[in-house]
């Protein structure tokens, strides 16, 4: 991917509030849906694409003792609280907060479509280019490890899968992409999608 010709790609301004989410868990899963209306909570999450002499995709693997989605592959990222003063700062301070990179680190590319998760949230995908030369010091409490993936490897749609998993007591249908010994499904899998369709469009 020409990264010089990655922010032309991409929207330049963050979706409008309230969030109106273009894509989500249904996608896959249409019956899955509830007809009860419902309010979503406001979240972002940071696309790391490390600018090396390959661009890489960062990642963080949360820590198994975590009550909500142990163990499982994900963007840094969470909930808009009451002192980030835009998306973008929420993505920014979680990814501080959780691999101890600082924000100066990176410049934003754009965003992608707001992503409805089965768990209630409206998430906006902030893309983040990285430059080289930052520490890592990731949240113990958090994050079992950082990773990285060549962003080549997730653009390349051969690599992109579909399973069924059982998820609370039903199947359901997930994107994935397996690396190594990392399986990353579910919303990260799914937003690695909607960044492939984006980049690689006529």
């Amino acid at each position: 991917m020409d990264l010089a010709a990655l922010r032309a790609r991409l929207p330049a301004q963050p979706p409008a509030l309230p969030l109106a989410p273009a894509r989500g868990d249904y996608d896959l899963n249409p019956s899955a849906r509830t007809q009860t209306p419902r309010q979503l909570l406001p979240a972002a999450v940071l696309l790391p694409i490390v600018l090396r002499s390959e661009p890489t995709m960062l990642f963080t693997k949360r820590s198994e003792h975590l009550r909500r989605h142990p163990g499982q592959v994900s963007f840094p990222g969470g909930q808009v609280q009451d002192g980030d003063a835009s998306l973008v700062a929420t993505a920014l301070r979680e990814l501080t907060e959780e691999t101890g990179i600082a924000a100066e680190f990176v410049s934003v590319a754009g965003f992608l479509d707001v992503y409805e998760t089965g768990t209630g949230y409206a998430v906006v995908p902030v893309v983040g280019l990285l430059r080289e030369g930052f520490s890592l010091a990731p949240d113990a409490g958090e994050v079992a490890h950082v990773f990285e993936v060549p962003l080549a490897f997730l653009l390349d749609s051969v690599n992109r899968q579909e399973h069924m998993l059982e998820w609370k007591g039903g199947m359901r249908r997930v994107h994935a992409f397996e690396y190594g010994t990392n399986y990353i499904w579910g919303v990260t899998a799914s937003i690695l999608v909607n960044l492939a369709e984006r980049l690689l469009a006529p």
